[in-house]
């Protein structure tokens, strides 16, 4: 009886790559972007939003209809701990040969959910 050795991995079978686990950072900004870029609603996060920041993504949102243009992609998104319970996240987005950064704060409350709690852009809007 011949037995095969499995490996105990934190990686998808056939995954070579090094990534570390995605963070909650990483799922805010993906979905931020999404809402930034017009590809969802805003109101997508309204349950994931605490103070100004659903305010904030109203006015960044494009209004009107969805229309034809690139997709925007994020190219990097980094993160700082400045105190327990709170991510101050950073992100690098590319649409096309532009480049945009979006920072944003997260905050973990009582339940231990995590909710955005503001959202800049600088540069061209994705």
């Amino acid at each position: 009886m011949t037995r095969t050795r499995t490996r105990n991995t934190t990686r998808p079978p056939g995954r070579r790559d090094q990534r570390r686990p995605r963070g909650p950072h990483d799922w805010f900004a993906e979905r931020l972007l999404a809402v930034v870029s017009g590809q969802r609603p805003v109101h997508s996060l309204l349950g994931l939003t605490v103070g100004p920041a659903y305010e904030q993504l109203v006015t960044l949102a494009p209004t009107g209809p969805p229309r034809e243009r690139l997709r925007p992609v994020l190219r990097h998104c980094g993160r700082f701990h400045p105190g327990p319970g709170v991510i101050e996240a950073f992100a690098r987005i590319a649409t096309g040969e532009r480049v945009s950064a979006m920072a944003f704060r997260l905050e973990q409350g009582p339940d231990l959910r995590w909710r955005c709690a503001a959202v800049e852009i600088q540069g061209p809007r994705p």
